[in-house]
């Protein structure tokens, strides 16, 4: 108890609780406490971040959509850590859960934004300018000068001035007993509109990739020279497709490789000779239904636009025609087969699975080199990527069930010898099947024959199909210009001011504006030169600051 005060004063009283006592917010205080933290531009710009953390491992590692050949690979040669990135949904980072809840708050965050800014800023934008201040000196750029004008014809004339800058403009006093005239003017509402403008494009971006996305589709196919592609899903080597899709999606159309020409470059590093690709064209004809087939060149970073596809070149090798026939000399199995690269010189590998026509089933696995050279190991390597009519195959041979007949998925570009057994090859009494361009070799137990008839190109190309493409573009440019509008418009008001027989200028800025005083000083000039008045004289120094 203070002795100062009255022994009945409030502040003398004892509190019969120490305890602070906490309102209780109760399950909708919570509700909009948790709304408002979540509708707040930080979390936004935290979740924006957030979001782009989350893509990298899309970069990083191969995608299911995009490369399901890369995510197989992947899984054969690190299967531990595969089953590990698995579990965490990297292989597929754009349709986690975790990917979507981010994806999720962060447009929930942008609306909850967007919605009140908005009718704050019509608002604002319908509002009368603010009332002139009684004392103007405290402003930016303050300057005053003496006018012989009428105050009214000043101030009109001042409205006129600041209307054809862009001003919004409203007029105060004038009326019985009034001391001064003023008008009072504003602009840079195009500021909070462009700073809109980016929120709301970021949110359709959010809708176009998250929704458009899912009527995408995207496939690989490998064209071997001379054979024609048709746009229907079966005849894609691998495909993957959004959530919304389907059939229809597919536009007819057809596609053939007609040639293909590749130029290299050598160079000598540590002592050894390096090629490396300087262009590849791949020459295509293209037809959709009721057309005649139509020339394209397809080359590296410029595709080919077709029945709503873009079609990109990914890659290229070459494609050995095998024939193999029975012991009676009849035909059992023959085309081009296409050899996936090994390394930079084309040395590759392939498979010929044989599952009719002989007396059992029997698969060629083996090796191509299209400028073979012999290694002191006894194998062999490409020199060059370039085929100068010496191409090696070497081939092993093997017997037993091909796993075919059960209809079960079969990549045609690898083979599990796990329950088939090797005939020719080093694990058999019979040796590797060796030919050049031209050669037949018999097959072991007496099946028959072999023969490498001659050589073809082809090339791996990617078929992407996505209507997101333009609005990406549309809201990407709008993100861009809302933002340098929000950046580089100046948000400011400006007063003029006639009282007693002088005028008053000053301006104030919403944030920072390093040409307010500039700009007010320039109004006076002009507003001066306007009346017929000498140059205006400031008072006190221009302020630079609110």
């Amino acid at each position: 108890m203070r002795s100062d005060r009255p022994s009945d004063h409030i502040d003398n009283e004892a509190p019969a609780d120490d305890s602070v006592s906490q309102p209780k917010l109760g399950f909708v205080g919570y509700l909009r406490f948790f709304w408002r933290q979540l509708t707040s531009m930080r979390t936004a710009l935290f979740l924006l971040l957030l979001l782009a953390l989350a893509a990298i491992p899309g970069s990083l590692v191969p995608q299911t959509t995009s490369d399901p050949n890369g995510v197989l690979q992947f899984q054969q040669r690190d299967p531990e850590t595969f089953k590990v990135l698995d579990s965490l949904g990297l292989f597929s980072t754009f349709e986690s859960p975790w990917f979507s809840a981010i994806y999720l708050l962060l447009f929930i965050s942008l609306v909850g934004c967007i919605i009140p800014r908005t009718k704050y800023h019509f608002d604002a934008m319908r509002a009368r300018p603010p009332k002139t201040p009684a004392r103007l000196e405290r402003l930016v750029g303050f300057t005053t000068a003496p006018t012989g004008a009428d105050a009214g014809l000043a101030i009109d004339e001042a409205a006129k001035l600041l209307k054809r800058q862009g001003y919004r403009t409203e007029r105060y006093g004038g009326s019985t007993g009034s001391t001064s005239e003023s008008v009072s003017a504003e602009r840079g509402y195009l500021r909070e509109t462009g700073n809109l403008v980016f929120h709301t494009a970021l949110v359709g971006m959010l809708l176009v990739v998250g929704v458009g996305g899912g009527f995408g589709y995207t496939g690989q196919r490998i064209l071997v020279q001379g054979e024609a592609f048709t746009n229907v899903r079966a005849s894609y080597d691998s495909f993957a497709h959004g959530r919304f899709y389907t059939e229809s999606a597919l536009e007819p159309y057809s596609m053939r490789l007609d040639d293909f020409e590749a130029s290299y470059e050598s160079d000598v590093t540590t002592g050894s000779l390096v090629w490396h690709p300087k262009d590849f064209t791949a020459s295509l004809s293209t037809r959709t239904p009721g057309g005649d087939w139509t020339p394209a060149a397809l080359k590296i970073n410029a595709p080919i636009t077709i029945g709503g596809t873009d079609v990109y070149l990914l890659g290229n090798g070459y494609a050995p025609v095998i024939t193999v026939r029975d012991a009676g000399g009849e035909v059992v199995y023959s085309g081009a087969v296409p050899f996936l690269q090994l390394n930079a010189n084309l040395a590759s590998r392939g498979v010929v699975k044989v599952p009719d026509g002989l007396s059992q089933q029997i698969a060629l696995f083996g090796f191509f080199y299209p400028d073979p050279v012999p290694l002191t190991n006894g194998m062999y390597d490409s020199f060059s990527p370039t085929d100068h009519g010496k191409s090696l195959l070497s081939l092993n041979v093997y017997a037993g069930d091909l796993g075919l007949d059960t209809g079960a998925p079969v990549n045609a570009y690898t083979l599990d010898t796990s329950a088939l057994t090797q005939i020719a090859g080093p694990d058999a009494d019979a040796s590797s099947l060796q030919l050049n361009e031209g050669d037949v070799v018999d097959l072991p137990d007496g099946l028959g024959t072999v023969e490498y008839e001659g050589l073809k190109r082809y090339v791996s190309v990617d078929i992407h199909h996505d209507i997101t493409a333009t609005w990406a573009l549309v809201f990407a440019l709008l993100i861009l210009g809302g933002l340098l509008v929000s950046l580089f418009v100046p948000r400011r008001r400006v007063w003029v001011k006639a009282v007693g027989g002088r005028l008053e200028y000053a301006g104030l800025a919403r944030g920072e504006d390093p040409t307010l005083a500039a700009a007010v000083a320039d109004l006076a000039r002009r507003h001066r030169e306007a009346l017929g008045d000498p140059e205006p004289q400031a008072e006190t120094e221009p302020r630079m600051d609110a």
